[in-house]
């Protein structure tokens, strides 16, 4: 699976993951032997519907017969097929294309090399896995699938991805709420430098539909740290606006506002059911994945 070179997807730091998964810890809809615990009885392969042919699908689900009535490429899905979808969300706003003095990745970056991941671990269990690429809206939508050719689709699409807008992330987020029919796995990584309260109540719909939601919140080290001595010109990515500050006299009251940030983000999850994970893309992305995941197993 994904034996190709692709910028985003390291096979070694997959293998350094181990037999670690990411397991739905709700009810989901659909049929996962092993994995998931499903609200339905029995074991069934009844055709559900029909839906329009994408790059990655096997060929063997295409129903021909519809092809000669026709002449479109249409694939058949039966129940046991809706496992637990998950839709990795990417955040791909101004903000994200900030990379500290000494770092390897830029935010976005970092996200991908996350968002690749996540999509191999869903794929590799069996369970479909779809990505939605997002600033101000939707820029790209890629259906869950669970075959590994839909995999290389999504790695080929994270090579793509570039830093947009402006971040206004509730619309896309409320958008996807209402048109995600099915309870899904919802993966959102962002730094959420955004309007606080609509983020918030955008992720509150997810919970309210159901949806299964994990919350990763990039941050620079420089950004979670703040070790600048001298005077310096600070500009805002996605306005424009720069100001000067004199870090001796900022930096305190600066830590102590990122960390209620962050703890407010943290406390609303937790009061939803949501989980919350901030992550220092100072760390390789393995590390603070499978610290992640361990700890989620322990839960």
């Amino acid at each position: 699976m994904a034996k190709a070179r692709y910028k985003f997807f390291d096979p070694k730091a997959m293998a350094r993951l181990g037999k670690l998964s990411l397991v739905a810890r709700g009810v989901v809809e659909g049929f996962m032997s092993g994995l998931h615990r499903s609200p339905f009885k029995g074991f069934s392969v009844e055709f559900a519907e029909h839906r329009p042919y994408a790059p990655g699908d096997p060929l063997k689900h295409i129903d021909w017969r519809c092809f000669a009535r026709t002449e479109r490429l249409n694939v058949k899905e039966f129940e046991d097929e809706t496992n637990v979808r998950c839709y990795v969300l990417l955040d791909t706003s101004l903000s994200m294309s900030y990379r500290g003095e000494g770092a390897r990745l830029t935010k976005l970056e970092y996200a991908c090399f996350l968002a690749a991941s996540f999509a191999y671990l869903m794929i590799h269990q069996q369970d479909p896995a779809g990505l939605v690429v997002f600033d101000e809206k939707i820029r790209r939508y890629i259906a869950p699938r669970g075959s590994p050719e839909h995999l290389r689709v999504l790695l080929e699409a994270l090579e793509q991805v570039k830093a947009g807008e402006k971040s206004r992330m509730s619309q896309p987020f409320h958008e996807l709420a209402e048109t995600i029919k099915k309870r899904a796995l919802i993966v959102i990584l962002s730094d959420l430098y955004d309007e606080e309260a609509e983020v918030l109540r955008a992720l509150r719909h997810f919970r309210h539909r159901k949806h299964e939601v994990l919350l990763f919140h990039l941050l620079d080290p420089m950004e979670i740290d703040f070790p600048f001595r001298r005077l310096s010109d600070f500009k805002d990515l996605e306005t424009g606006e720069r100001i000067q500050v004199d870090p001796k006299f900022v930096r305190e009251e600066y830590l102590r506002q990122l960390q209620a940030f962050c703890d407010r983000f943290r406390k609303a999850c937790n009061e939803s059911g949501a989980d919350y994970c901030r992550i220092n893309t100072g760390v390789p992305f393995e590390e603070s994945l499978g610290r992640y995941l361990s700890l989620r197993a322990r839960i």
